[in-house]
């Protein structure tokens, strides 16, 4: 009886004790439910945008207009002139338009007071960053596409090139982390239309130079090697603000 005894509890052991296959057989669910959440909150807030059409026709009305001043303004007919003015219009004016909706990125849910219970949600306040950014992500990869095409008949640029969408994604990926943070810094601010972007482009300031400059050694005919360094500065700016957004973006929406 006592060896039967002895087996049985050794037995039992061996049922409830979990193993290091079982203990990280969770771990993929985890990481999938993660990416829901994500994009959950990324996609509830493009869907918003999508339906409302205010903010996207506001920005392509604002990109456009802002190319339109410029072809009138400088004689692109000359090559050079263009090759000159052209990039630094580009992101200069995807980067006010984006300004405008980097402010709609929190303030749907002051409206609505739904931010209280977005901050109540048993989730990680990083993975509601990552949806938000997300969310900012997609917004501008929008507003690029309906640029883009304007952009190259205006100023008679070839920019649909390979190297032009590793520079886009190194924008939207730096653009839309840096965004989400200032436009949750700025959310309880009145004036929040106006201190977003006085708070905001001089932080972006060294990804939008990377882009300019990358860009002109785009249209001027340069290869990879020669805008490499551009290129590792904005890789550098994404890799350091990501991060540093997404701890800092824990502390604010507290306060």
């Amino acid at each position: 009886m006592a060896e039967f005894h002895s087996e049985r509890g050794s037995g039992d052991q061996t049922e409830t004790a979990p193993t290091s296959e079982q203990q990280d057989s969770g771990s993929p669910g985890v990481f999938v439910a993660s990416l829901g959440v994500i994009w959950a909150i990324a996609r509830k807030d493009l869907l918003l945008e999508l339906r409302n059409r205010d903010v996207i026709v506001s920005i392509a009305g604002f990109v456009l207009l802002v190319f339109a001043i410029f072809t009138f303004a400088i004689d692109i007919q000359q090559a050079d002139n263009a090759e000159l003015v052209g990039p630094g219009v580009l992101w200069a004016g995807i980067a006010f338009a984006g300004v405008i909706g980097l402010n709609r990125a929190f303030s749907l849910e002051m409206e609505r007071d739904t931010l209280e219970g977005l901050m109540l949600t048993p989730i990680s306040r990083d993975l509601i960053f990552l949806g938000k950014a997300l969310g900012n992500l997609m917004f501008l990869a929008i507003s690029i596409a309906i640029a883009l095409p304007v952009f190259a008949v205006l100023f008679n640029l070839v920019v649909f090139r390979l190297e032009l969408l590793a520079i886009a994604v190194l924008l939207v990926i730096g653009f839309s982390s840096v965004g989400t943070l200032f436009a949750a810094m700025s959310v309880r601010v009145r004036a929040r239309e106006i201190m977003l972007p006085l708070l905001f482009l001089p932080v972006v300031a060294p990804l939008l130079l990377a882009s300019i400059e990358a860009t002109a050694d785009l249209v001027a005919g340069d290869s990879w090697s020669e805008m490499s360094q551009w290129l590792q500065l904005a890789i550098g700016f994404d890799i350091v603000f990501v991060i540093v957004s997404a701890v800092i973006f824990q502390f604010i929406l507290e306060d």
